[in-house]
Order: structure tokens, then sequence, then C-alpha cells
């Protein structure tokens, strides 16, 4: 017989949430950018978007009336583990969160990202996107030529 551990993700929550989204947060927003390799803003949006379109990110109980992850969690977690490479186990400690229900909610969260943001970010550039991007890029480093080169696409 296996024994369901108290993993308190009440407390795993309200740790993340101290630790990066509370006004007076641990951790910045460069921080946020380092660890998680997009800003606090971009990811508040996926936040967002998921919570409002996909049962799956909204905060839910199970029949015996224990608390499931928050979106927020969810989303951390799973972002944090595409950004660092890690193992769905190495949830466990921080985010609270089993090995399964990390594994879980990382493939729920990859399918529905594609479904929600796919049309707008997952396509091929325009020759307008192009123009942006290189006008940006001519900004921000003062030298031309470097879209298209193998040697800067890492």
């Amino acid at each position: 017989m296996k024994l369901s551990l108290n993993k308190n993700r009440k407390e795993g929550h309200e740790h993340l949430y101290c630790d990066y989204f509370a006004d007076n947060c641990v951790y910045g927003s460069k921080d946020f950018k380092r660890r998680f390799l997009l800003s606090r803003n971009v990811f508040l949006r996926i936040v967002n978007a998921l919570e409002s379109r996909y049962e799956f990110f909204q905060l839910r109980y199970d029949v015996r009336g224990r608390r499931g992850f928050t979106t927020l969690h969810k989303c951390a977690a799973n972002i944090r583990l595409m950004a660092m490479g890690e193992s769905p186990d190495t949830m466990d400690d921080y985010m609270r969160m089993s090995e399964r229900t990390a594994t879980e909610s990382l493939y729920t969260l990859s399918r529905v990202v594609v479904e929600t943001f796919g049309d707008v970010y997952l396509r091929k550039p325009s020759l307008h996107d192009f123009q942006e991007l290189y006008v940006a890029h001519e900004e921000r480093h003062r030298f031309l030529g470097i879209i298209g080169s193998i040697y800067y696409t890492h």
C-alpha cells in the first residue's frame, strides 16, 4: 500500500509567491529571468492566458478536499524544468510537486502553450518581422549582418 504524503502545496505556493511575485519579493526581475529564461511579465501573461482557458490550470480540490496546485505553481515548476533542463523529480523539494504531477503538467503545459500562442509566436517570420529584428539588433549592438549568420544562432 502506497502512502500519500502531505506535501503542503499551499506552503509551496506561498513560498514561490514570496520569492518571486510579492511586492517585496526576495528575488528581483533579473533573478527571475536568469532562473526561468523569460521575463516575469511574459511569464504572467502565459499564466493568465492558461488559467482563463484551461480547467487543468485552475485551482481545484480533489474528492478528499485537498487543495491542488495553483496556475502560478504549475507554470513556474514546468517552465523552470524546460528552462534549466532539470528532471521532473527535482520539483519535489522546492515546488512540493511529485515527479508524476510535474511530468503530467509539463506535457499539458507544452501542448496548451502551442494551442494558445502557436498562431502568433510559432510561425515563420514575415519580411516585416525580419526588418523589425534587424533594426532592433542594430540599435542594441551597433553592427550589421548578424541575422542569418550561422555563427550567431546559439
